[in-house]
């Protein structure tokens, strides 16, 4: 296979799944341009998702939430999980009949009106509506975003655009990060919450924080006007030449009409437009939407987005002060970015598998490492390498490769409902995890909570190992003929 990343490529139909079966000429300019454009929404997924993590230690004075009080903690950083979990559940329900486009076009509406929200809310309870709000918007975008990528992505190249994705992800994360480094002003290490309360950080500065982030909701709702449907989803709708149009800007005339009908030879007319999540419990399916949910599921019981959400705690039980608190969580971001490059650069070539399994593997050594500086009350640079070591294989692993894989393995009939489906057990995994980690954390102690992350690692090792196929370089709809006849 023959394929370069530049603006008009040639991609060679030897040794790849190229349905019009001879060489093709991608626009790439226009690929490009409608992927970013979706993946925007990965962008404020990751800095909505993230920025309460830095805003944390000022808006805890401003609403009075102490040590003693583990519920109003946990429910502060997870209230916009559970909006998440209610913005998946309408994706599923919504976009196999208003389409891709229109419910991105709604996130980006509902991140912006968050924002702003958020940033003037005025006690707990209008704060945690606001961030319920902004989650609705995250779990629509987290859906859709990478569904709408690898439906659009030709499949020799699919693995990475989706990964353009997490891409966008962790620059959203890195840039929370250093908008929070550089609203907060300098905190004394031995500050008191009252002080911290009626400093300009305490007041306003953590405002701010939360509001930036109307500048790219903005953008992503106007340029999501200029990007087109899905073709899968209009040729499933029987809008065949608008589909054939949009597949024609992407790879010519021959390969839109090579794609146009292997997608209709996968989807059974009559059944269409009446796609039901009682659909996913057919024998055949239901096994691949299970595998599906429990991969959603493992990257977040992995354990590493409490390094995210609980930066404070992690960083504070390695014995940093809340100053070099910001700067390492800045550094986190960092190599958040950088290793997700990698990832970028692999999972096209050495596969979702293999990069799957050395996150899992990876991740479940280095937490027992971890586990035991914390256990043995180690403090000092050497536990700052190994958070960084876990993130770095995280990022390249288990963060941008399940979201490519819960993209492509579905049917195309039922891809809305049941990426929804595994969305949704993301979130509710995610939101257990963040509420959870205050009361691990208070009776196993940061070792203990580590540990166990570390058990389930190994058990997504084992699953990973013996269930997940290899897809990369397939069609959508071969990947479905292997796992569905």
């Amino acid at each position: 296979m023959y394929c370069e990343g530049g603006w008009g490529s040639v991609v060679k139909g030897v040794g790849m799944d190229d349905p019009s079966g001879g060489d093709v000429r991608y626009d790439m300019r226009f690929l490009w341009l409608i992927c970013l454009v979706a993946a925007m929404g990965g962008l404020l997924f990751g800095y909505d998702w993230v920025v309460v993590g830095g805003a944390k230690p000022f808006y805890e004075p401003f609403f009075r939430i102490t040590d003693d009080m583990p519920f109003q903690r946990g429910w502060a950083q997870s209230s916009a999980l559970v909006g998440c979990l209610f913005g998946a559940l309408m994706s599923g329900m919504l976009t196999d009949r208003f389409g891709r486009k229109r419910l991105l076009i709604l996130s980006a509406l509902l991140f912006t009106a968050s924002a702003i929200w958020t940033g003037l809310s005025w006690d707990f309870t209008s704060y945690n509506v606001a961030r319920v709000l902004g989650g609705v918007g995250l779990g629509l975008a987290s859906n859709l975003s990478p569904m709408y990528i690898a439906e659009v992505s030709p499949a020799a190249m699919r693995g990475r655009f989706v990964s353009i994705n997490q891409l966008t992800i962790v620059i959203g994360i890195l840039a929370a990060q250093v908008v929070n480094l550089l609203i907060a002003q300098p905190v004394a290490d031995d500050a008191t919450q009252e002080l911290i309360r009626q400093s300009w950080n305490g007041q306003a500065g953590w405002r701010w924080m939360f509001a930036a982030e109307t500048v790219p909701a903005s953008l992503f709702f106007l340029a999501m006007f200029f990007v087109p449907e899905s073709p899968r989803w209009l040729v499933k709708y029987g809008r065949t030449e608008q589909a054939r149009g949009i597949l024609a800007r992407i790879g010519g005339a021959d390969y839109a009409r090579a794609e146009v009908a292997d997608i209709q030879a996968t989807i059974a007319g009559e059944e269409v437009a009446r796609v039901r999540y009682s659909d996913l419990l057919e024998p055949k399916l239901f096994k691949i939407v299970g595998l599906g949910v429990f991969l959603a599921v493992l990257q977040q019981w992995c354990g590493i987005n409490v390094i995210f959400n609980y930066a404070q705690e992690v960083f504070e039980a390695a014995g940093y002060g809340v100053s070099d608190i910001m700067l390492n969580i800045v550094i986190t971001g960092i190599v958040n970015l950088l290793f997700t490059f990698v990832a970028i650069y692999t999972v096209d070539r050495l596969g979702r598998r293999v990069l799957m399994l050395i996150g899992a593997g990876g991740l479940a050594g280095i937490y027992a490492i971890l586990g035991t500086g914390y256990y043995l009350h180690s403090t000092g640079v050497h536990m700052l390498v190994l958070v960084v070591l876990a993130i770095a294989c995280y990022a390249m692993s288990l963060a941008p490769v399940t979201w490519v894989v819960i993209s492509e393995i579905f049917p195309n009939r039922i891809r809305g409902a049941a990426v929804s489906v595994a969305v949704f057990s993301l979130w509710l995994a995610c939101t257990v995890l963040t509420l959870t980690f205050p009361l691990l954390k208070k009776s196993l102690g940061a070792h203990g909570t580590f540990w166990l992350y570390g058990g389930i690692c190994v058990i997504g090792l084992v699953v990973i190992w013996k269930k997940l196929p290899e897809t990369k370089g397939k069609s959508l709809e071969t990947i479905e003929r292997e796992l569905v006849d």
